[in-house]
């Protein structure tokens, strides 16, 4: 897309922190967080942060792609006012994102399952008992668990879904200007599948699987500085077809010392969401 936010003082890269899994770590698990004033990433493993140049995607001569990088950037309006209220979520935010995923990825059919409310802030976090971003790099579905969550939500649809390919996307949008851990997101074209480590997921009512990553050196990473309400970033999360075509997203809360301290707390909204075709 065209991006109307990007101006001549906006650099070019940034240098990020980035949490990679270290190379020799032992088998990592996830413990995902409730949400709360100490919400706050629970996991083992060994970790390594590492300075990342980060590029300016607005900045780009290259358009990205759902398809290709795994990611892009779309402008989206709302009709709602109020993501924090569960009943508009439900009732009108759902629709919108599922006609957003079918017109963006050809699907002909989606179902929203899933929403995360995210705030840096912790007294946020107390107040609308959301949680913490993830700063640790990571991919939301495997191989494993991507069918796996088609067969816990879509009950006896589930198996002839399955015979026909489907993918997953985070419909990621924020709830105010992002001035400070915004996503960082890594061009699927440059990881490498040694880079990606199965890591047990734990939550309260049930047990999944994710991917941590481990550093290369050819990896490409990119953020959308300034995202706003109107626009969404959709992240693929995982994508049945091994054609060629970016099968997930590597992605992260970016933490670099270019984003102002007093920068006020990020808010934002991961929507999940099944794509069938």
């Amino acid at each position: 897309m065209t991006n109307a936010l990007a101006n001549a003082s906006s650099p070019h890269s940034i240098c990020g922190t980035l949490t990679f899994l270290a190379a020799k770590s032992p088998p990592p698990v996830y413990r995902a967080s409730v949400g709360g004033a100490e919400a706050r990433l629970d996991i083992s493993g060994d970790y390594e942060d590492r300075g990342v140049d980060v590029a300016n995607a607005r900045l780009e001569t290259e358009s990205f792609s759902i398809d290709r990088q795994g990611f892009e950037l779309l402008p989206h309006e709302t009709s709602v006012d109020d993501l924090f209220d569960a009943k508009q979520r439900t009732t009108v935010y759902e629709d919108e994102c599922c006609e957003l995923v079918m017109a963006a990825t050809g699907a002909s059919r989606a179902q929203c399952f899933d929403h995360t409310l995210r705030s840096s802030d912790p007294d946020r976090r107390a107040e609308m008992r959301v949680r913490e971003p993830t700063s640790v790099i990571h991919n939301d579905y495997t191989p494993r668990s991507g069918p796996r969550r088609v067969r816990d939500l879509m009950g006896d649809e589930a198996e002839a879904l399955l015979e026909k390919p489907f993918a997953i996307v985070n419909v990621w949008r924020p709830l105010r200007p992002v001035r400070s851990y915004p996503i960082a997101v890594c061009d699927a074209r440059t990881v490498s599948p040694n880079d990606l480590v199965a890591a047990e997921r734990q939550a309260r009512d049930r047990i999944g699987e994710l991917f941590m990553v481990r550093f290369n050196e050819k990896q490409r990473w990119f953020f959308f500085p300034d995202m706003r309400k109107s626009e969404v970033l959709l992240i693929k999360t995982f994508d049945s077809r091994d054609d060629g075509r970016a099968r997930w997203c590597v992605h992260t809360a970016l933490v670099s010392d270019a984003f102002p301290h007093d920068a006020p707390a990020r808010e934002s909204i991961e929507t999940r969401v099944f794509a069938f075709f």
